[in-house]
């Protein structure tokens, strides 16, 4: 709801979900307090639906440029590389929640398991393991977020360093939870993103 509050509003909002009832509920919100507001309600897993998601995109032209920001908000590490690399075809920036320490740290011995994919898909490649051996097991989860940022810079994202992917703490008990994670094509974005650092609080407060 926040990003349809903004001062200067998106044209187009698309909102996927695999939860149906809280997408219906979000939906009848945005109808009763942003009744002009263009916007697109997904039901499903945005692996699933990420065709569904790319046709609601609004269509590109010499004369009507489309750019689009991405907001991945995953409980954990399942998003699929395939996915972002689908809706990176378009003009298109990222900010990711990297569930690196509420899922990949927590089951880091799990995902170890050479049977177990989902870092395979998370990564959209499998030879990460022998990358772990030499990173000499320092730490899984900058391991992670630096190799992220790798396969994004294939799709010709810019570089952004670990240090610059801000950690998110719980108000609690100050354990940390995740790291935001900004991707674009242009350095204007991460000096935009910088800006966003220099006041930002590292507590979950800092929605």
């Amino acid at each position: 709801m926040h990003a349809l509050n903004v001062p200067d509003p998106f044209d187009k909002y698309i909102f996927c979900d695999s939860n149906a009832e809280a997408l219906e509920a979000l939906q009848k919100r945005v109808a009763i307090h942003f009744p002009n507001a263009s916007a697109s309600f997904v039901v499903g897993s945005c692996d699933d639906k990420v065709e569904e998601i790319c046709r609601e995109i609004p269509r590109f032209s010499s004369k009507f440029r489309v750019l689009s920001f991405c907001f991945v908000d995953p409980n954990d590490i399942s998003i699929k590389f395939s996915t972002i690399k689908r809706l990176a075809d378009y003009l298109i920036d990222f900010l990711f929640l990297l569930a690196l320490d509420m899922d990949a740290n927590r089951a880091r011995e799990a995902y170890l398991e050479p049977s177990n994919r989902k870092i395979d898909e998370f990564l959209g490649e499998s030879d990460w393991r022998k990358r772990w051996e030499q990173f000499a097991k320092r730490d899984f989860r900058r391991f992670l977020a630096e190799e992220y940022a790798k396969r994004m810079a294939t799709l010709e994202y810019l570089p952004l360093e670990f240090e610059k992917m801000k950690q998110v703490r719980a108000d609690d008990n100050n354990r940390p939870l995740y790291r935001l994670a900004l991707f674009s094509k242009h350095k204007l974005a991460y000096e935009y993103w910088d800006q966003v650092l220099k006041y930002s609080d590292p507590q979950l407060k800092f929605w």
